[in-house]
């Protein structure tokens, strides 16, 4: 019985042939990492191989780590198998991993999006034999307005803000979603101000990115300092002791989630906007076709409806559970 290159068990997703995990959820020898998001890069494996790109940003969230860095398509072997990074577009450092074997190859995403957001390397299509897709939004009902038409709203929104004296606090993921809210975020309006874990997390990635001057709220920051201007928080933040000294302030989300009807109210939030890391209906399955796959193994979010619609277009297609998070609306990523 042949055993596939890559295998799904309690540990994360394995290859035998080289004795390495990607992304793996439970501590172990060697895994490869796509990217710095909590769920796909874990405390606790003995090495660690990613992009030199997210070296820092891991570094930075898991402490002192034995990590070594490859770039954009540096081959690599482990014990016969070939081995190297691709972009993902997801967020900054976040890659793609190729993995070759006696002429077979697969693909594992991470998370992944088409959409160039100015901050990470656009995403690149890979050919292979058999794809591991995210279906963090594999449904439909999810489309995405492209990314200028959201930063438009979002900056008018601070503007009528501003008009009427009261502080915009944004809502958005530390790693990612933050500093790419900032690279886009129209300083003539005013200052932007940042929650602490924002501003760590920006501070790491701004030798690789350009982005505007920024101010980290304290507890020597005045209420009045902050009247106009906007403030960009970890949704973590919201309804917190933190936050409820900026009275009177509008608060906003930024997320793919918010395309659900009621999520704004659900999340308690003055005004949501459309904005996704990940891949809507379309891009995943534009993204599928171009890699010429034929097998595809779909992870977290809509699996199971997202498989069964390959399936229905001749994919021979299945669903593997992992640990990621990107199943859920109440993650801070999306």
């Amino acid at each position: 019985m042949n055993i596939p290159l890559l295998q799904f068990n309690d540990k994360g997703i394995y290859c035998q042939q080289a004795d390495v995990y990607l992304d793996p959820w439970r501590p172990v020898k060697n895994a490869i990492i796509t990217h710095g998001h909590s769920d796909h890069a874990r405390w606790g494996h003995e090495n660690y191989i990613t992009h030199y790109s997210n070296i820092p940003i891991i570094k930075h969230r898991l402490g002192e780590i034995n990590v070594s860095g490859k770039n954009w398509n540096e081959t690599f072997t482990i014990n016969g198998v070939k081995f190297s990074f691709h972009p993902a577009g997801h967020i900054i450092g976040s890659a793609q991993i190729r993995v070759e074997h006696k002429g077979e190859v697969w693909v594992f995403t991470g998370d992944y999006k088409t959409e160039d957001d100015g901050i990470s390397v656009p995403y690149e299509v890979v050919k292979c034999h058999s794809f591991i897709t995210e279906c963090t939004f594999g449904l439909p009902a999810f489309k995405w307005e492209p990314q200028t038409n959201v930063m438009t709203d979002i900056n008018n929104w601070w503007a009528e803000n501003r008009a009427e004296g009261k502080t915009s606090i944004l809502f958005g993921y530390s790693l990612g979603k933050a500093q790419r809210l900032l690279k886009y975020l129209d300083t003539s309006i005013g200052q932007i101000y940042t929650h602490g874990a924002i501003e760590n997390m920006t501070n790491v990635v701004r030798s690789q990115i350009d982005l505007p001057p920024t101010t980290r709220i304290t507890l020597e920051t005045k209420k009045q300092d902050l009247l106009g201007n906007i403030v960009i928080a970890p949704p973590s933040a919201h309804g917190s002791t933190w936050i409820r000294r900026m009275t009177p302030f509008v608060t906003g989300t930024a997320s793919g989630w918010m395309a659900f009807r009621g999520a704004r109210r659900r999340r308690a939030v003055d005004r949501g906007f459309v904005l996704s890391d990940h891949c809507d209906w379309n891009g995943l399955l534009e993204s599928i076709k171009a890699t010429g796959a034929e097998k595809v193994i779909c992870t977290h979010g809509y699996s199971d409806i997202f498989s069964r619609y390959l399936r229905e277009l001749g994919y021979d297609a299945r669903t593997a559970n992992t640990q990621y998070e990107g199943e859920t609306n109440d993650s801070e990523e999306g």
